[in-house]
């Protein structure tokens, strides 16, 4: 069996692993995430003879750029959602199977969100580019370009939850002065 086809049905195998509850939770953004996140894994594997060798070229600074905001941006997310989100691990909505940073009662508009609504899915965009730009490729541009296609729908699943959670007036207050992706952009 071929290498990269291992290592991508391996990933498969954990991401499924991991996204076990949402995948039984079709519409979840749960569920879409998974697909956004097996778009990622392509890129990796489809770009992984290139990690660690050292090129200097623009667009590999641009990756590394790119996915050192990624870290950043899903570090902010986290620790704003651990200190401002009041977490309930009771909270789930219809098995959904929301990880624990998820489950959130209180709705956090504050520190990074004060900005963007989903810093976490900003944080997975500039990661597929980051590794797309790690050795960009026509085929890699295709898999890039549908990953971030599909976090619209994960989003906008997220989007539908977060306002039957924390209401539909609050939710839209929010949704107005904030940005779903980059601050004061999209």
């Amino acid at each position: 069996m071929n290498t990269d086809v291992l290592l991508f049905a391996l990933g498969s195998a954990a991401l499924a692993w991991l996204s076990r509850k949402p995948l039984r939770a079709p519409g979840s953004h749960g569920f879409y995430r998974f697909f956004v996140w097996e778009g990622i894994l392509f890129l990796l594997v489809l770009n992984r003879e290139t990690w660690g060798s050292g090129s200097v070229a623009p667009h590999a600074l641009a990756s590394w750029v790119l996915m050192l905001s990624s870290i950043l941006m899903v570090s902010l997310g986290l620790l704003t959602l651990r200190f401002k989100g009041a977490v309930d691990a009771q909270r789930d909505e219809g098995g959904a199977g929301l990880y624990e940073f998820e489950k959130t009662t209180t709705l956090v508009t504050t520190g990074v969100f004060g900005y963007i609504r989903h810093p976490m899915y900003t944080s997975l965009l500039l990661l597929t580019w980051g590794v797309f730009f790690q050795l960009p490729s026509l085929t890699g541009l295709v898999a890039g370009l549908v990953t971030t296609c599909l976090l619209v729908p994960t989003v906008r699943a997220d989007e539908r939850e977060c306002a039957a959670y924390f209401g539909e007036s609050a939710y839209d207050d929010y949704r107005r002065r904030t940005k779903m992706f980059i601050p004061f952009v999209f």
